[in-house]
This record gives structure tokens, C-alpha cells and sequence, in this order.
């Protein structure tokens, strides 16, 4: 299993699984490009299908054929991105937190907001929101990684989410998926209400951070899905 952590994220946003999974399965998590050890990239490159690139790094480096994906956030982006690349080598794909296709009005209004003099105001206002539920370790653990990345990188970021359109790829991946969300994820843009067709649980009572906020439910639909992928 390969875990693709966030914007602003690490390997750290995955410790819970990876000692959950290891005991019986190969587990790894990586720290793509600019963020925890990691080096950022040139020209700030942060488009999905660069981060994808790592992705193919990662499993390429390691030699390993056949694996299942499981992405946090833009994280997933790049998980969906990869499956539809790769499809032979994907046998299946979790995804939590992950963004459908953001309308552009919408990116537009965003991004003048980021590049006008109330930028940090703008992303205080975004990461509280992203926050809400949060418990304390997480969100210390969170507001870290994004103070690790410049103002220049954050922007790189959000503009390569707002202009990645998952739904395309999704759709042609024909293998096991399933959306895992946060109670409050109904907005027209959550890839879940843009696919209500694929399989989504809700995890109640939780942050962003779904996987670090509440580990135990989040491992056990981790175990459910990997049962299905193992039987299909």
C-alpha cells in the first residue's frame, strides 16, 4: 500500500496506518515534492500530474508491481491521476478529503483573494475552516507543515488543485474505489456529491483530517475496503 498525504501534510499525516497495516502488510508513505523531507521542486511545480510523477517515483524505486492507493486531500488528486495512468498496477483506491472539479468562478474568486494584500488573512480563514473539529495534536501537527511552505508554494498549490478535474480519470478507472468524508463534505464541489456513484462513508465528529482525528474508524474502513479489493 502506497499513502499520499495533503497540502501541507507529511509522512506523519499517515503514522496511525502505517503502524495499523504493517503487521501483516507493506505499508508506505512518502513525503512528495516541498513538503517534509522532501526538497521543493523547480518553478514551484506543483501540478497534480507532477506530484502523480512521485507517485510513479515511489513505486518504480521500490520495485513494487501491484499495490493499492489510498490519498489525502490534493494528495488523492494525484492517486486519481496515477489509476488512470497506471491502471494495471493500481488495485485499488481510497480517497479522503479529496476535491471534485472546483467551478472556475469559484477558483477565480479564490485566488484573486490569495494575491491580493490579505493573503494570511484569507489562509487563516481557509484553515480554520479546514480545522473545525480538529484535535489539538492534529491541528499543531498541521499548522507546522503549512508554515513550512513559502506563500510562493502555497499559491502553486491551490491554483494546481483548482485546475486538476478528477472526474475524467475517475471514471475510467474500472477497479474498487471508495470516498471516505467528513459529515460536513456536501458541498457541490466534494467528489462525492459530483460521483455519487461511487461507494462513500462519512466519518461524524471529525477535521479534515479524518484519518488522524479519528484513527480507529478510519483503520477499520481502511480493513473493509481492502477485504473487497482482495476479493474482487
Amino acid at each position: 500500500m502506497i499513502f499520499v498525504h495533503s497540502f501541507g501534510g507529511s509522512t506523519k499525516h499517515w503514522g496511525n496506518q502505517l503502524q495499523h497495516l504493517r503487521e501483516h502488510r507493506r505499508a508506505i508513505a512518502f513525503d512528495w515534492r516541498g513538503h517534509g523531507l522532501s526538497e521543493p521542486p523547480a518553478n514551484d511545480d506543483y501540478e497534480v500530474l507532477s506530484v502523480e510523477g512521485d507517485i510513479a517515483a515511489v513505486a518504480d524505486q521500490l520495485k513494487i508491481r501491484r499495490f493499492v492507493l489510498v490519498g489525502h486531500s490534493m494528495g488523492g488528486s494525484a492517486v486519481v491521476a496515477y489509476a488512470n495512468a497506471h491502471p494495471e498496477r493500481v488495485a485499488g483506491i481510497l480517497l479522503t478529503g479529496t476535491p471534485g472539479k472546483t467551478p472556475p468562478e469559484l477558483a477565480q474568486q479564490v485566488i484573486a483573494s490569495l494575491e491580493s494584500d490579505k493573503y494570511e488573512q484569507v489562509m487563516e480563514d481557509y484553515m480554520k475552516k479546514l480545522l473545525a473539529n480538529a484535535t489539538p495534536s492534529v491541528e499543531k501537527l498541521e499548522r507546522e507543515g503549512m508554515n513550512n511552505l513559502s506563500k510562493e508554494a502555497s499559491l502553486s498549490i491551490i491554483k494546481a488543485a483548482f485546475k486538476y478535474d478528477p472526474l475524467p480519470a475517475l471514471r475510467s478507472y474500472k477497479g474498487p474505489v471508495l470516498i471516505v468524508g467528513g459529515a460536513g463534505e456536501n458541498q457541490p464541489n466534494a467528489l462525492s456529491m459530483q460521483m455519487p456513484e461511487v461507494p462513500h462513508k462519512i466519518v461524524e465528529g471529525t477535521s479534515h483530517w479524518i484519518q488522524m482525528d479519528k484513527p480507529e474508524e478510519f483503520n477499520r474502513i481502511l480493513d473493509e475496503f481492502l477485504k473487497k479489493v482482495e476479493n474482487s
